[in-house]
């Protein structure tokens, strides 16, 4: 008997508040999507939840489709099991064996920053690229690297975490810098995350204000905002510099909340060029093409589009 031939190629985004799933044709196009809330510390429930969704969207298509799911971790090479999960019901589990299992074909699974990446580069801003760096600015800093439309993936499921380096070339006032929940002082992360712009500005200039509330009033003129965006712009081109020099990508996006303020495409490359090893800098800097859907977008594109599903 002839095994079923996949026509789509169905993505996961499994987040911590919701489930979504969608499933893209050859061309890359969403021809059906769905979403349900996330069973908060439930792991029987998640796969569960995951399984249904696969079913209603087969349903919906009368066709049955590959799967790649996105979640805010990683699979860890040495034990198979999932690390460094926020949420902590995945971690110690091996998420992809079981939902293999019950979903009855192989399961692909990448980290949610990776899924950003991979989505941007395959037909995203990046599209056409051969190196892609996908930079996750929100709660958090993560990030992944696409190499002609393939994940980089090293012996240790971190490619492309560079919010956990130390912010490079730190001036006096920002040693030891803060804390960070890995454990180490100065953290890219503890500079250029949401939260660390909002700090950052609350200490100077007091109030309560979010990043992107920040950057609106750095642009209605409001000259405290935009001096905590020109110190939020030098720390980031400086960060964005080291990634330049290590893997010299041919773009680079930015996602999460943050990658919404219009003139960080305009600053960061004038900046940057003081702290790359090069004449010049030819690296592109993009907002995302596909914004929020990248997540379930580059899980769908875990299976190549020319390795045929």
């Amino acid at each position: 008997m002839t095994a079923p031939r996949h026509h789509f190629r169905i993505g996961i985004d499994l987040g911590g508040s919701k489930i979504e799933a969608a499933a893209l044709d050859s061309q890359g196009l969403i021809r059906y999507r769905r979403r349900v809330a996330t069973p908060v510390g439930d792991y029987s429930g998640t796969i569960q939840a995951i399984r249904e969704l696969v079913e209603a969207l087969e349903r919906q298509s009368g066709e049955r489709g590959t799967v790649g799911v996105g979640i805010p971790g990683a699979i860890s090479p040495v034990t198979g099991l999932v690390k460094n999960a926020n949420s902590t019901c995945l971690i110690g589990h091996a998420l992809d064996q079981d939902l293999a299992m019950v979903l009855g074909r192989p399961v692909r699974l990448a980290n949610d920053a990776d899924c950003f990446a991979l989505s941007e580069a395959v037909d995203g801003a990046g599209a056409g690229a051969g190196t892609v760096f996908g930079a996750i600015l929100g709660t958090g800093v993560g990030g992944g690297v696409v190499v002609r439309e393939r994940l980089l993936a090293g012996p240790n499921a971190i490619a492309g975490e560079w919010g956990h380096s130390p912010l490079p070339w730190p001036r006096d006032d920002e040693r030891p810098g803060a804390l960070c929940y890995c454990g180490k002082h100065g953290c890219i992360e503890t500079f250029v995350s949401g939260p660390s712009l909002a700090r950052d500005h609350a200490a100077i200039a007091g109030g309560t204000l979010s990043a992107i509330e920040i950057a609106q009033r750095a642009g209605a003129g409001d000259p405290q905002a935009d001096a905590t965006m020109r110190r939020y712009q030098d720390r980031l081109a400086r960060a964005l510099a080291t990634v330049i020099n290590l893997i010299d990508p041919h773009v680079i996006v930015l996602g999460g909340g943050l990658g919404q303020i219009a003139r960080l495409y305009e600053t960061l490359p004038a900046l940057w060029g003081a702290y790359v090893f090069s004449d010049e800098v030819a690296t592109r800097l993009l907002p995302p093409r596909y914004g929020d859907s990248s997540g379930v977008r580059g899980a769908a594109w875990l299976w190549p589009r020319d390795e045929r599903p």
